[in-house]
């Protein structure tokens, strides 16, 4: 072989590990100007010359500004243009979509060449297209103080190196894309946060007035009641006064739980019976109240429904039960461990009664709806006292009544 081939063979290899180190470089950095740069720089380097240059097409002024580049004064990268025609070879090389070769800068026809290039002293350029989806992103441009006779295998060198920053372009693109996806992401989970919260304050206002409102009313009831005699009108507005009291009860329990759709009806349920016992204390100093209850998480629907169930049985026991003014109420609330069911009972150890299966008397009709309401089933027995036992699902989600 003779030496020059032999010349050829090593330059060759030299350039294809050159291409390969760059291709590996590319992959691994995210930063699209350092890749510009690199490839400025192994390009001049291995084709042994001080100068080398990538330019990228600006469609909003139609030209060619010096992205990246090796070798050149400081005032060259970022900041010299060229337009994007056939007046300088990084233009005819955009223009035509072919690699530019210029051997001699001086003897070619129609140049108009910027300034840097003879500051530089640039003789010989050689220009291979970048592409890009599209429109093509620019231009790598070659250059040497002295002339250089190029041949094929650079041009595919050349090409080789703007494949990779085609890819390096999109990629860029891609990420871009990708990263002011997350940002506005980002923003719309800022906004949606902010709207929660200011949803979660007005909602959490407008419980506390609807809570304040109904213990006003409930106050006004309750005095009511204190002054109105015995009779129809009495019970009427004891059982108005009993239903504003748990709905009083439900956002009371509501307040304390960061406004969720569902609450302890265990908890509810203790609570509602204190105030119970607080509302008929006056009338009946001698009747007392237990409750009994497991944790159990319910829909406000059922809560409500079954707040005022119990509400319902807990008076009727009060007003009818106690012949001589004296007993217990008993509430219970037990949750099976299997099913999704669970048990409410309300007894007490009075002198019992019998009232006809349909009977609507004294709110006891009400109670029937209720329970139907939440899926569930009563069950009264009157033998020694009175005991309503309610099964209901604990998965309900009640009808609107």
């Amino acid at each position: 072989m003779a030496p020059h081939d032999l010349r050829d063979v090593e330059k060759l290899l030299r350039q294809q590990s050159a291409l390969a180190n760059f291709g590996t470089f590319a992959y691994r950095e995210s930063n699209l100007l350092t890749i510009m740069t690199e490839a400025a720089r192994v390009c001049a380097q291995s084709l042994g010359v001080p100068f080398c240059k990538v330019c990228r097409y600006r469609p909003e002024t139609d030209d060619l500004l010096v992205e990246a580049g090796v070798g050149w004064n400081p005032d060259v990268v970022g900041q010299v243009i060229s337009k994007a025609d056939v007046s300088s070879p990084q233009g005819r090389a955009f223009v035509t979509g072919k690699p530019v070769i210029c051997e001699v800068l001086a003897d070619e026809v129609g140049l108009r060449l910027p300034s840097f290039y003879a500051d530089h002293g640039i003789v010989s350029t050689i220009d291979v297209i970048i592409k890009g989806n599209g429109t093509a992103y620019g231009v790598l441009e070659i250059d040497s103080p002295r002339q250089h006779t190029y041949d094929h295998h650079d041009v595919d060198f050349l090409t080789g190196f703007t494949n990779v920053l085609t890819e390096a372009v999109a990629t860029s693109r891609r990420t871009a894309v990708l990263h002011a996806t997350i940002e506005q992401m980002k923003a719309l989970v800022a906004e949606k946060d902010n709207l929660l919260e200011e949803k979660k304050i007005l909602a959490e206002e407008l419980q506390h007035r609807v809570r304040n409102n109904l213990q006003l009313v409930l106050g006004m009831l309750s005095r009511q009641l204190a002054q109105s005699e015995d009779g129809p009108a009495k019970e009427g507005i004891g059982a108005i006064a009993r239903r504003v009291m748990t709905l009083a009860q439900v956002y009371d329990h509501l307040l304390g739980s960061e406004m969720s759709r569902s609450i302890d009806f265990g908890k509810y349920l203790k609570s509602l019976c204190l105030s119970l016992q607080d509302l008929q204390r006056g009338q009946f100093p001698d009747v007392g109240v237990v409750c009994r209850v497991d944790e159990i998480i319910l829909d406000l629907d059922a809560v409500t429904a079954l707040g005022i169930v119990v509400a319902e049985l807990v008076s009727n026991a009060y007003r009818h039960a106690f012949a001589e003014g004296k007993g217990t109420i008993s509430i219970s609330l037990d949750l099976a461990r299997e099913g999704g069911r669970a048990t409410l009972t309300v007894s007490d150890d009075g002198v019992g009664f019998h009232e006809a299966p349909e009977s609507k008397r004294h709110g006891l009709g009400l109670v029937r709806r209720l329970a139907k309401q939440v899926g569930g089933t009563v069950n009264v027995q009157s033998d020694h006292g009175t005991n309503w036992t309610l099964m209901f699902p604990t998965s309900a989600s009640p009808a609107t009544a």
